[in-house]
């Protein structure tokens, strides 16, 4: 696919941006000012230091070097008229934190402020994003003023290195990605039940059993299918030391995530009088939550502080990530030593026992001058005294936790979670769900409106998750993290502006031919052709959407995609059932691939329809609209086409607005019992024609919802109605041996066609 240049012009030597062009830089700064100066940067310009080899200057000179080819010296005096100088200044009125920096390029000098060296190495990456990623012997720089500081100071990426393993130079690369874009927080995701991956040498057997696996799950997880290979791999503390040292120069802290006490198979694998039955255990070979969890016996909080004694050594980080999520408290329910333990310490459940566990950990890593953090699961039976929460399952938990006066990372996966799709499933490599957009992570506030002022401060900040079951290999985790990293980057520096999404759209496209040079692989789901139904009087529209809306041709008959088909100019109505296809085109050539959707029309498609119960934001689709779109979810996936309910019933009152004749009614659910998703326990219609008093026509239960993989059709004498209601009840309690059981179930349905 070709791809344009919106940012910046190259002609020659020269490269300038003007004052009516969008500034190349991600994220965007606080405050920007063009100048009529302009700076000649070549060979013989100097780079100016205070202090000698400083890594900041060194950076710069070696990433000028890769960008351009151009060979600089550093100095520590000014001899030279025309220099790069950096400088860090005791106090300005214009900076106000120690991340914050200033850039002037004027005609003879290029000065970057700062009060440290971290705003220093905030200020080199602007100005290397303002040269251009090309080899000359000169270029020109628009002279421009540059103040800027960060709003938020948790800016971070996660990566899950247990399921799949990644080289230690992936890490450092991962490392380099964040610096790029002024990310100061990497979260190493080091223990799971797929592996344990950080050597611990009081526990040999953690690395030489844990570490490895005697196969892996293939393909989608419903198709449990799995290979016979032995995998694995895991970080000595040798490496880990020289990975922290890399971080520490690039101003980035690595919080290491060890998970307790729940996805603690590998460990258990390698010490299985930790659990609370006698096994055996073996290495986790498929994805999932498994109900053997450490026992919250003595051995165990012994192993695990001599094990966190040797974290603490080699992580400088204030901040342990000690997991807590997806614990299944199945085998405490069952355990003696559990059961006396709660009765011993006064306390109300499992729960409160997971609260007990989680405290004695924060209390002994208090000691030793760190704090806890943990998923939003360790508000569950009260929170640690000082615990800080990470919230995914939504923003709830971290409104909870910051309302308890305790710090918070945003992650909701509804917006965070880069292992969800990007782009439409059908042209995307498998991933584990979810539709999560560049725009749609761009439009993230990490604070939620419910919080006081006073409570906000309590939000550090966000960070994006990469959970890895579906990522096997270096490329593929850049291609699910890029371009989505940069709308990240600029949400928790906060000057993202989803009023203006367009111009951040046009600095990521400008960063792709950047990224190519950096030889990272990148997603292009940008370009695709999406679609968009809307719902106005009663009647279905799609809204398309691409780089460039007078370039997309569509057909609805099924004929070849082609340069004379019909041009995209408005939007186009959906009258009856078709498929419709579209792609973007330029200079009569096909360049991206074809956006193919079978429309389904039936008396309920483009109805008002109005819900009880809201879905989950995280999947929320198009609201109540998902449900009468005329698109059919693909039980494939369980992206945008679906929405989800968490521990709640679906209630939909559709509303034809007249008297219809109706027989027939069709809607669809989705089951995924690794992500907790069941089939509802039954399913009731009910009709009516003043909307006050409905009379139940048909119904299900969960054999026929079963016995028929999630479709339900159902038929009824002809009857005249206005109004017709649904009721499918949520399947409630996930039951013990499944993941997630003690927890209600999610509810994902898709269209209500009705005859």
């Amino acid at each position: 696919m070709k791809i344009k240049h919106f940012l910046f012009i190259i002609l020659s030597v020269t490269f300038c941006y003007s004052q009516k062009e969008v500034l190349p830089i991600i994220p965007k700064p606080l405050f920007s000012e063009n100048t009529n100066e302009q700076f000649t940067l070549n060979s013989k310009i100097k780079i100016i230091e205070q202090y000698q080899d400083s890594f900041e200057a060194i950076y710069l000179k070696e990433h000028i070097k890769k960008q351009t080819g151009l060979e600089i010296d550093i100095e520590s005096n000014k001899k030279n008229i025309k220099t790069i100088t950096l400088q860090i200044i005791d106090s300005n009125s214009e900076l106000q934190s120690e991340e914050a920096y200033s850039i002037k390029i004027a005609n003879n000098e290029i000065l970057i402020n700062a009060l440290t060296n971290k705003g220093l190495f905030y200020g080199v990456q602007s100005l290397l994003q303002l040269i251009p990623y090309e080899k000359t012997k000169a270029i020109k720089l628009q002279g421009i003023k540059i103040i800027d500081q960060p709003k938020f100071s948790w800016r971070g990426m996660h990566l899950d290195v247990c399921r799949h393993f990644f080289s230690t130079d992936f890490i450092k690369k991962y490392i380099d990605y964040l610096a790029l874009l002024k990310l100061n927080t990497f979260h190493w995701h080091l223990t799971e039940d797929q592996g344990w991956r950080i050597e611990i040498k009081k526990y040999p057997k953690l690395t030489s059993v844990g570490a490895w696996r005697n196969g892996t799950m293939i393909g989608a997880y419903n198709d449990q299918k799995f290979d016979t290979i032995r995998y694995g791999g895991y970080y000595t503390q040798e490496e880990i030391k020289d990975i922290v040292a890399y971080a520490q120069e690039r101003h980035i802290t690595i919080v290491p995530e060890i998970e307790m006490p729940g996805h603690a198979l590998a460990a258990l694998a390698a010490y299985p009088e930790l659990a609370c039955t006698n096994g055996p255990f073996e290495v986790a070979q498929k994805w999932g939550v498994f109900d053997d969890v450490y026992c919250p016996k003595e051995e165990t909080f012994t192993f695990l502080q001599n094990v966190l004694d040797e974290v603490v050594a080699l992580f400088p980080s204030e901040y342990i990530h000690i997991g807590g999520d997806e614990s299944p408290k199945t085998r405490w329910k069952n355990c003696n030593h559990c059961q006396n333990l709660i009765k011993k310490e006064n306390l109300k459940d499992e729960h409160e026992l997971q609260s007990y566990f989680i405290t004695r950990i924060e209390k002994y890593l208090n000691t030793k001058g760190r704090q806890i953090i943990g998923w939003d699961e360790i508000l569950e039976g009260g929170l640690a005294p000082n615990a800080a929460v990470m919230s995914w399952r939504g923003t709830e938990g971290g409104i909870a936790a910051a309302k308890q006066n305790h710090n918070v990372v945003m992650s909701p996966g509804g917006y965070c979670y880069f292992d969800h799709y990007q782009g439409n499933p059908k042209n995307e490599p498998l991933a584990i769900g979810g539709h999560t957009t560049l725009e749609k992570v761009y439009g993230f506030n990490p604070i939620p409106e419910d919080l006081s002022e006073e409570e906000q401060k309590y939000i550090l900040g966000a960070q994006a998750n990469v959970w890895t079951e579906y990522i096997l290999n270096d490329k593929h985790v850049e291609y699910m993290i890029f371009p989505r990293i940069f709308a990240l980057s600029e949400v928790v520096w906060g000057t993202s502006d989803k009023e203006n999404y367009e111009n951040f759209e046009k600095r990521v496209v400008s960063f792709f031919p950047r990224l190519e040079k950096m030889d990272v692989k990148y997603s292009k789901a940008i370009y695709e052709v999406s679609a968009q139904p809307k719902i106005k009087n009663g009647r279905l529209w799609v809204q398309l959407k691409s780089g460039k809306l007078d370039r997309i041709r569509y057909t609805l008959d099924k004929s070849e995609l082609t340069n004379s088909s019909q041009l995209y100019t408005k939007p186009i109505e959906i009258s009856t059932s078709c498929t419709l296809k579209a792609a973007y085109f330029e200079d009569n050539e096909q360049k991206s691939t074809i956006y193919s959707q079978d429309f389904y029309v039936s008396k309920s498609t483009g109805r008002k329809i109005e819900l009880s119960e809201q879905p989950n934001p995280n999947y929320f689709g198009q609201g109540a609209t998902t449900l009468v779109n005329g698109i059919v979810g693909e039980t494939s996936n369980h992206g945008s086409d679906w929405i989800g309910f968490s521990g709640k019933n679906l209630e939909a009152i559709i509303d034809f607005e007249k008297q219809e004749t109706i027989s027939k009614y069709e809607i669809q659910f989705f089951q995924s019992k690794a992500s907790w998703i069941y089939y509802p326990q039954s399913v009731e219609i009910f009709i009516s024609n003043d909307g006050n008093t409905f009379n139940k026509i048909a119904q299900c239960d969960a054999n026929y919802i079963r016995n028929n993989r999630g479709k339900v059709v159902l038929e009824f004498p002809v009857s005249k109605a206005r109004y017709v209601k649904t009721i499918a009840k949520n399947y409630g309690k996930i039951p013990e041996g499944e993941p997630g059981s003690g927890t209600t179930a999610w509810l994902f349905v898709d269209e209500i066609e009705i005859h």
